[in-house]
């Protein structure tokens, strides 16, 4: 029988895939649908055909599995942020860590894998240290301020509690929504491209509770600006600095072209481990520090640094990771493209009074071809590389320069699946493959593992 787009079908669920689809089975085929648990029968409406497989939405639930839970957020119905917060959450892990193993098996091509258990995230809620609002014209209410809803760009709904921030965060939306209301600025319209207000960014050092309020509008001033910095002060004692991004540009983002800071130093400082960071509004910092803290344990466990070693920490950020281990070792490199990481790094480092580690901005696979040098006396490598994984050529030179030891740091299994299956054929082993749940009731997996010659 051949399904077309419309049709509406009933399927048993049978597995998560990666990317959090459900996957179901029609008559021997494939089905990828936007919700539903294993065990579970749904009724759902084709949405796309292809040779292989096809897309749907669930309608409804027909038959409901024992592994679902009640969602304890009032907003998990029509909300993006999470997408398993009805699954229980040791089921969670199981996924996840299935997930890797399929990756492994059916893209890198591995039979047999020291795959770890999962390392669970030490608060199940409440962990992320960073958290993007969005504004949007709407005839009915004037303005609406809060996440998009699921699957929906243009679409946002009032949020009014999330149980992914700390309980702080929900408290200053609400203020704020009110504080705009009364203020008359315009929301901005994300499809006529009109109005001022577009985001707040709210950051929040989860070891320090220092807050930065990030409000994102397009060129003007923000109207009862003295106002809004006292009710802060007086209403948000954490909150330590204001400031604004400019956009002007169509793009839907939250990076500003030009920055002011309204009030305090325009950043937040954040501990992990033995390190103080100073966290910037376009800075990237790992979103759970506690668990990050867990993330960078494991990599030195497995990497096992030694004091005469030189660290080569590849695709570095703001040097998070090879400033906590440069007491470990004998020199940190730091390479990442991102001009503003790279300062950033080099004022951490200042921060910390750590002194032997060096940064250079550019892409990986230039620098390290044209620039060989960087890599002479480098004995052990941290790579965690953005979805796309490490780019062939960047691979290519850490291969040739014949390395014994490489942690590689994963928030893709797919594209780390590429990865070590060139790493193994290259003469490298893979070693245990840990994975670490930074991102409860979300469908992203991150994972740390070891290869060695």
């Amino acid at each position: 029988m051949n399904n077309h787009p419309g049709d509406i079908v009933e399927s048993k669920i049978k597995d998560l895939a990666f990317d959090g689809k459900a996957v179901g089975e029609i008559d021997g085929k494939i089905i990828f649908l936007n919700a539903g648990l294993p065990g579970e029968t749904v009724r759902a409406r084709i949405t796309k055909t292809k040779r292989n497989y096809n897309v749907g939405k669930v309608l409804e639930v027909i038959e409901k599995s024992k592994e679902r839970i009640t969602a304890q957020c009032s907003h998990f119905d029509i909300c993006g942020g999470c997408t398993w917060q009805d699954l229980a959450y040791e089921r969670q892990l199981y996924y996840k860590r299935k997930q890797i193993y399929d990756c492994l098996k059916h893209i890198g091509k591995f039979e047999t894998v020291d795959l770890a258990e999962i390392v669970p995230a030490p608060n199940q809620f409440h962990y992320r240290n960073k958290m993007e609002f969005s504004f949007n014209a709407d005839p009915d209410e004037d303005f609406v301020f809060g996440l998009h809803r699921r699957g929906q760009f243009d679409k946002i709904f009032n949020l009014t509690e999330c149980y992914l921030t700390s309980e702080k965060i929900p408290e200053i939306v609400n203020w704020f929504r009110e504080f705009i209301k009364r203020s008359g600025m315009k929301a901005y319209n994300v499809t006529e491209h009109t109005g001022f207000m577009r985001f707040l960014m709210i950051r929040q050092g989860q070891n320090t509770n220092q807050i930065m309020l990030n409000i994102v509008t397009v060129d003007g001033d923000i109207s009862n600006l003295g106002e809004l910095i006292s009710e802060t002060k007086n209403r948000f004692p954490e909150v330590v600095t204001i400031v604004q991004n400019i956009n002007n540009q169509k793009s839907n983002i939250s990076k500003g072209e030009k920055e002011i800071i309204h009030y305090g130093d325009g950043f937040i400082e954040e501990l992990i481990l033995n390190c103080r960071f100073r966290i910037y509004a376009n800075s990237f910092f790992q979103t759970n520090s506690l668990q990050t803290e867990n993330l960078f344990r494991t990599a030195f466990e497995l990497l096992q640094p030694k004091q005469n070693d030189r660290l080569l920490d590849l695709y570095c950020g703001a040097g998070t990771i090879g400033l906590t281990a440069a007491t470990m070792v004998d020199e940190v490199i730091g390479i990442e493209l991102e001009p503003a990481a790279i300062e950033a790094a080099r004022e951490n480092a200042e921060l910390n009074n750590i002194d032997n580690a060096v940064f250079y901005t550019g892409l990986a696979q230039e620098l390290l071809n044209k620039n060989p040098e960087i890599l002479n006396g480098v004995s052990a490598i941290i790579t965690d590389p953005p979805r796309a994984g490490m780019h062939k050529k960047a691979l290519k030179a850490l291969i040739e320069h014949n390395h014994r030891r490489l942690v590689y740091i994963s928030c893709n299994p797919s594209t780390f699946a590429r990865d070590a299956e060139i790493l193994v054929n290259s003469g490298y082993n893979l070693g245990k493959v840990i994975p670490v749940d930074m991102f409860p009731h979300t469908m992203h997996i991150e994972l740390v593992s070891i290869f060695e010659k």
